[in-house]
């Protein structure tokens, strides 16, 4: 099963099969992996490749590593393509999950500066904040704060944000959204935050920007999300210039 004589490295060739046995179902998610022993006794090699080949794999989000405990097999991650203009409710209904909002704050607070500009509105006048965490499957996926521009979504009420907001934007107040601008980069969680997304104190999340414009070109609202980079990736169909 590992030919030692190839020039492909011998962790590569490892991480390569144990890569083919989660994707046949081999091993599933939650499954803990044999020890970094067990496999160096059963392909004649060494530890230190072995835990080359895992830490490969725990870096590709395959894996994760629990102290104490082992090596797990990671649930599979959630795929969003970059492009379209739909909402995390959307996203997730489209994919055969769950979609669920747990509310962390609703209300006006003074708009920050940045915000402020970017909604056209004069640096504290209020806007309407709603802080949620969004779970797919009731596993939380996203630490989402949302300021939304208050004379376009007037009378908006905490039950009515909890569910899509998208579709009271569109079927109730009768609003066209147009277009979006979304910046995404890497960054690690807050000590704070990594409690209320169920990871680590430094992992790894995917930081997010939106801002949301009606049909008009009004501004709507400015979105900035962390998601969890283990369960969560985002995808792109480039096509080359001619």
């Amino acid at each position: 099963m590992i030919d030692k004589h190839s020039s492909i490295p011998i962790y590569y060739q490892l991480a390569e099969q144990i890569k083919g046995r989660i994707h046949r179902g081999e091993l599933a998610p939650g499954d803990v992996l044999p020890s970094e022993r067990d496999f160096a006794e059963q392909y004649d090699i060494s530890r230190m490749t072995v835990r080359q080949a895992i830490t490969s794999l725990v870096n590709e989000g395959l894996l994760y590593r629990r102290k104490g405990t082992g090596t797990f097999v990671s649930e599979p991650k959630i795929e969003q393509a970059v492009g379209g203009l739909t909402s995390f409710t959307e996203d997730m209904r489209s994919r055969g999950l769950e979609p669920a909002s747990r509310m962390l704050h609703f209300g006006e607070v003074p708009a920050p500066g940045d915000v402020a500009l970017i909604l056209g509105i004069a640096e504290g006048d209020n806007v309407i904040e709603m802080r949620r965490i969004r779970l797919a499957d009731n596993v939380p996926m996203a630490l989402e704060t949302t300021w939304l521009h208050p004379s376009v979504v007037h009378g908006l009420t905490e039950k009515e944000a909890e569910s899509s907001l998208y579709s009271y934007l569109e079927e109730t107040l009768g609003l066209i959204i147009g277009r979006a601008e979304q910046a995404l980069e890497a960054s690690l969680v807050m000590p704070e935050e990594a409690d209320i997304l169920g990871v680590e104190k430094g992992a790894p999340v995917l930081s997010i920007e939106r801002r949301t414009y009606l049909a008009d070109d009004r501004p709507l609202e400015v979105v900035r999300s962390k998601y969890r980079a283990d369960r969560y990736r985002f995808m792109m169909d480039l096509q080359r210039a001619k």
